[in-house]
């Protein structure tokens, strides 16, 4: 019986490992709430170039810096493919980026993001950061950290919510709080978002080394 415990224990310290690390507001030298979000141009899994003027009847997007190997990244990929599925109908599909430079993180390479996207069957675009410059731009600092980005008239997007998905990154079934999903409810009713900030809950991004 001790043997068949140890697979868990180690998945349950490898997953919380850090956690009191693990939270952290918006990064001050990137977006706020309000800002006007550059748009892109990075390689997806697919080896295509997307950005999001490519999505010309999207209101808006969920701008999610996640990767491969962070253990919160994994555990919350079943969400992020939930919320594109819901989403995505209403004018605001997933863009996934992963901002993680390979030399730090080996098991984030381009080839592992396909391999990645593939089993899981991504129905969003995976992109690779490969510069790390609209990681910096966005001022994500962990993985998962979700930008949640609306459309103006202007064509423009602008920052209506950043932060996390919700408030239980280890057990999905006992969720009391979807901050995204009422962020997303609010833009899609017409209304102002009434928690625009959270803070992120994930692995610190692995950023190339000088």
């Amino acid at each position: 019986m001790q043997r068949m415990k140890l697979p868990f224990v180690y998945l349950f310290c490898l997953l919380f490992a850090g956690v009191l690390l693990a939270a952290v507001p918006a990064s001050n030298d990137g977006y706020q709430v309000g800002d006007t979000a550059r748009d892109f141009k990075l390689k997806n899994v697919n080896g295509k170039m997307v950005s999001m003027a490519d999505y010309k009847d999207a209101k808006g997007f969920i701008v999610t810096f996640t990767c491969n190997t962070c253990p919160y990244s994994v555990a919350y990929e079943d969400r992020i493919i939930d919320l594109h599925k819901k989403y995505a109908p209403k004018g605001y599909p997933v863009i996934a980026i992963n901002p993680n430079d390979v030399n730090v993180s080996p098991k984030d390479s381009y080839v592992d993001m396909q391999q990645r996207a593939k089993e899981k069957n991504f129905p969003f675009a995976y992109l690779h950061d490969e510069s790390q410059e609209i990681t910096k731009a966005y001022g994500a600092t962990r993985t998962p950290h979700l930008y949640i980005v609306q459309k103006q008239k202007d064509g423009k997007f602008k920052v209506a919510y950043i932060g996390t998905i919700d408030d239980n990154s280890r057990a999905p079934e006992k969720v009391e709080k979807k901050y995204a999903e009422a962020a997303l409810d609010e833009l899609v009713s017409g209304k102002a978002v009434s928690q625009p900030t959270t803070k992120a809950i994930g692995c610190t991004i692995k950023w190339k080394q000088a």
